[in-house]
């Protein structure tokens, strides 16, 4: 039997990109976007710093490449398809709830997306604002072909209304772990009191829909 490659050029190439994207995202993690350079992402990564330039063409590259990685939005542009055609049974109720509720968990437990967020709100960077407009056009091919024809004819405008839950979900997981303080006495450093979070998502879209 012919013995597996696990080594070589390729995979060597491969696995020093994983440990660049991994170092920067320590960095980003510990001491925020500021700290961020070259020879520090380098030295994180134990690797010559001339194999950034190799493999991402600048630290923008890096950073670009762990954005892609890294995103919170866990809808992709192929799956868009499948979703549309699998929320049709209740107009996209269960879907709005379901994003709202995968957002507020990816935020409230990860300190990389939240310095993501932070990092999108403090800078005006091409980078930022491109995987910001990715994540619009997915949720806007979405809200086009899923929930507009919903709500067609209604006195209720369910984009304001999600852009609103949206913002919230923001709002207070980077206050729950900045602050780390009771928000309207809900404190969403435990566990119950994020499920009371939730549970007031999927009741505004219950209502939403009522």
């Amino acid at each position: 039997m012919a013995r597996k490659v696990t080594d070589g050029p390729v995979r060597n190439k491969e696995r020093t990109k994983e440990n660049l994207i991994n170092a920067l995202g320590e960095i980003l993690k510990k001491d925020g976007f500021s700290a961020l350079s070259i020879s520090r992402v380098a030295d994180v990564a134990k690797v010559d710093r001339r194999l950034i330039y190799d493999y991402f063409g600048s630290l923008e590259g890096l950073v670009k490449e762990y954005l892609n990685t890294n995103d919170y939005w866990k809808i992709r542009p192929e799956e868009v398809g499948g979703i549309v055609e699998t929320s049709k049974a209740d107009a996209g109720k269960m879907l709005a709830y379901n994003v709202l509720e995968n957002q507020f968990d990816s935020l409230i437990n990860n300190e990389e997306m939240r310095r993501i967020i932070t990092w999108g709100l403090s800078e005006k960077l091409p980078i930022l604002k491109a995987l910001d407009l990715k994540r619009e056009d997915i949720g806007n091919q979405v809200m086009s072909e899923v929930f507009d024809a919903h709500f067609e004819g209604s006195d209720k405008n369910f984009r304001a209304m999600y852009a609103l839950l949206m913002g919230g979900v923001y709002y207070l997981t980077l206050h729950a772990k900045m602050q780390e303080n009771p928000f309207c006495g809900i404190d969403l450093q435990r566990v119950s009191g994020q499920e009371e979070i939730k549970k007031a998502l999927k009741q505004f879209i219950e209502l939403a829909y009522a």
